[in-house]
């Protein structure tokens, strides 16, 4: 695809101011082929693209543009399937406006709907929410949609596996039939193709296919191991890479909190997520690993939605997932932006079937690896000791102990003193 300039779609020039400031240049294919149309306001579309392909500037980018400023009730209502891409989704479009200062909601379950309700009534331009506390607000008559003109369903498929399919068609039964709608998804399964032919008007179809550059910057591999001998291999896998930051895939919420409380007795490195830990927790948790103050995230797939990290070099999926589209969201989470990235499996015997039918749908090979010798965990303590000290240098100066660091060097050898303090370190972690 030839590359085009976000200057030539339209874009008014705050937004371009905004978006050169993360040296933003040119769209994206989805972006080149969706922003017009959205601009034009003449139909519906529906845009089939894989995570990472840029779905959120496709819409973003011309909202923010279209929505006007000051109103009391939303123009625009965005919908994801969860906490974490609604927030991810309202901090990009807060970046994307810039200058212009939207008032834009994020409104989602698990949070305080008092704060909600009183921002709704203060009045707001855009609503980002997860469907279920959307109906709540509706419900309760807080949330009018009777002035929404941009109807916008973020991973429409990941929504219809969640159960929210009673929830969507409530709410496009609470818009205007005027209003534009934008669905994105990964995947066209039945259900999105009924809904869209039921609450759609006037449709073009836009298709991305998977970037194949973007899949020759993952290295994929798989390892063949008992269930029981997974741990090991997990972590071996860790201590034999000279810097690993990534996300362990586990199935389900005891799988996250067993493999998370492995790990955290050789790392202070370790944060895990799912549908039970608290919101503000998992927020903090998120930053910090955003920051890399974390190094390894362990997740289900649901509560990874809409995680988007920078410079991820590993994706580890300690349970195979069941079909390819998901096995494609997670490791495309990795080798962005032209780097290299490698996503790694950890398969039972029984699993290998489920080799052969990701490697036919990717039309690749997934490299066959052997774990050499034993975990060594001790290496691995090593490991994340030496990585945590890294970044604590990183970020502290230290000045007000100079002169007692510089005694201590003089009275005994520099290692010793190093070593002491790690060992004291590490034990007060215990």
């Amino acid at each position: 695809m030839t590359e085009i300039s976000f200057e030539t779609l339209k874009l008014s020039k705050t937004t371009l101011k905004a978006i050169a400031k993360k040296n933003f240049k040119f769209a994206s294919e989805i972006q080149a082929k969706i922003i017009p149309l959205i601009f034009e306001g003449k139909k519906d579309v529906i845009g089939v693209a894989q995570t990472g392909t840029g779905k959120t500037g496709a819409f973003g980018l011309p909202l923010v543009d279209l929505i006007n400023k000051g109103n009391k009730v939303p123009q625009a209502l965005i919908l994801a399937p969860t906490r974490e891409l609604a927030l991810q989704v309202t901090s990009e479009l807060n970046f994307f406006a810039g200058e212009k200062r939207l008032k834009i909601l994020c409104v989602y379950g698990g949070a305080s709907m008092a704060t909600q309700i009183k921002a709704l009534k203060e009045g707001v331009d855009i609503v980002v929410g997860t469907p279920g506390r959307i109906v709540d607000l509706i419900n309760r008559k807080e949330l009018k949609l009777s002035a929404v003109q941009y109807l916008v369903l973020d991973e429409a498929d990941e929504m219809l596996k969640m159960g929210f399919i009673e929830d969507l068609e409530f709410i496009f039964e609470q818009t205007s039939p005027k209003r534009r709608v934008y669905l994105f998804s990964a995947t066209m399964p039945e259900r999105i193709k009924n809904l869209s032919k039921k609450y759609m008007h006037k449709q073009e179809y836009i298709e991305v296919k998977r970037n194949e550059t973007t899949s020759l910057n993952i290295e994929q591999s798989f390892y063949k191991v008992k269930q029981s001998e997974k741990f090991e291999a997990l972590a071996k896998i860790i201590a034999s890479e000279k810097f690993f930051y990534g996300i362990i895939f586990c199935r389900t919420k005891a799988d996250v909190d067993t493999i998370a409380s492995k790990l955290r007795r050789v790392s202070s490195g370790v944060a895990s997520i799912h549908g039970d830990v608290p919101q503000r927790k998992r927020e903090k948790l998120l930053e910090k690993f955003r920051k890399q103050d974390l190094q390894i995230l362990v997740a289900t797939d649901v509560a990874a939605r809409g995680i988007d990290v920078e410079n991820l070099t590993h994706v580890i999926n300690f349970n195979l997932p069941e079909d390819l589209e998901t096995y494609t969201h997670r490791i495309g989470r990795t080798g962005r932006a032209g780097k290299k990235g490698k996503a790694v499996s950890l398969v039972t015997p029984a699993e290998l079937r489920r080799i052969s039918i990701l490697e036919k749908g990717l039309k690749t090979k997934i490299a066959c690896k052997k774990l050499e010798g034993k975990a060594n965990l001790e290496n691995l303590r090593e490991k994340n000791l030496s990585f945590e000290i890294e970044k604590l240098l990183e970020r502290t100066q230290g000045e007000e102990y100079f002169s007692l660091a510089e005694e201590l060097v003089k009275n005994y050898p520099p290692f010793k003193v190093v070593a002491a303090l790690l060992q004291d370190r590490e034990r007060n972690k215990r």
